[in-house]
């Protein structure tokens, strides 16, 4: 797969280098839209005609990940959300995962073939 697949995957990160990081591994695989704060995400979300798949950090300043993610499932139904945690699961992406508006969360620092993992599962989910 490479980018002319064209699938678009949003990624929500405060820290700098993740933001980097994310856009080197992913680029050539994937459209990579970065933010760096829940609030910038929602207007890439809003202003991106699309976007397949979502990678946010949990622990941000001013707007968590659960909190965009809910956010984001407001704006732009249906688009699969994916937390990434430098920590554990919390009962709070637990609950956000049972009630649907979460897809999963992912544990940093993460293998690039977790996030891959990851986008196939939703892309092949929602070609079906």
């Amino acid at each position: 797969m490479d980018s002319s697949d064209n699938i678009s995957v949003l990624h929500i990160d405060d820290e700098p280098t993740n933001v980097l990081l994310f856009e080197v591994n992913f680029r050539k695989l994937y459209e990579v839209i970065s933010a760096r704060s829940g609030d910038e995400g929602l207007e890439k979300l809003v202003n991106s005609s699309k976007v397949d798949v979502i990678f946010c950090d949990m622990k941000m300043p001013g707007m968590n990940g659960l909190e965009f993610a809910r956010q984001a499932a407001m704006v732009r139904p249906g688009i699969p959300c994916f937390i990434l945690t430098g920590y554990d699961i919390s009962p709070e992406i637990y609950n956000a995962i049972n009630e649907g508006w979460v897809m999963g969360y992912i544990q940093k620092p993460f293998e690039v073939d977790q996030i891959i993992s990851a986008v196939n599962k939703v892309t092949r989910m929602n070609a079906d």
